[in-house]
């Protein structure tokens, strides 16, 4: 099996940071949808993809662990890696590196579902999903 992953380097931004002036826990949510459209737009399996497709993929489960602190002006790289399962869902793994030493900052995970355009919930794989999965190599 292919292992799809993606990258996108980041610098912390005044409006991510605290008083305490370390990135604010909500900062994170925005660092993994930034890994989800890089992954998106190098794999195709974008938002826009999902939507032209005739569905949705909102997030059901949004996991974060948190190892070091990470401050205003401080440089990091966001690791994004797809995990790949049989059930009708998206599933991406993440870890966000400090760029200067490559030391782990935080892990995490998210998890979407599928919705066709009347959002009820799809139970198996969109033929669109099944056909990128065969393309990668997932299947």
């Amino acid at each position: 099996m292919n292992t799809l992953k993606a990258s996108r380097d980041i610098t912390v931004r005044f409006s991510e940071v605290d008083s305490m002036n370390i990135v604010w826990h909500g900062a994170y949510a925005l660092y993994f949808e930034d890994a989800r459209e890089e992954f998106g737009k190098k794999y195709g399996l974008g938002y826009l993809d999902i939507f032209d497709n005739g569905c949705y993929a909102p997030l059901v489960d949004l996991q974060f662990s948190y190892k070091k602190t990470l401050h205003f002006g401080e440089k990091a790289r966001i690791d994004i890696t797809f995990r790949n399962t049989e059930a009708a869902k998206i599933i991406f793994d993440y870890e966000i590196r400090n760029a200067g030493d490559n030391g782990l900052l935080t892990t995490g995970s998210s998890v979407q579902v599928f919705l066709d355009r009347d959002y009820q919930l799809m139970w198996t794989n969109p033929p669109f999903y099944t056909e990128w999965k065969q393309r990668h190599g997932l299947c």
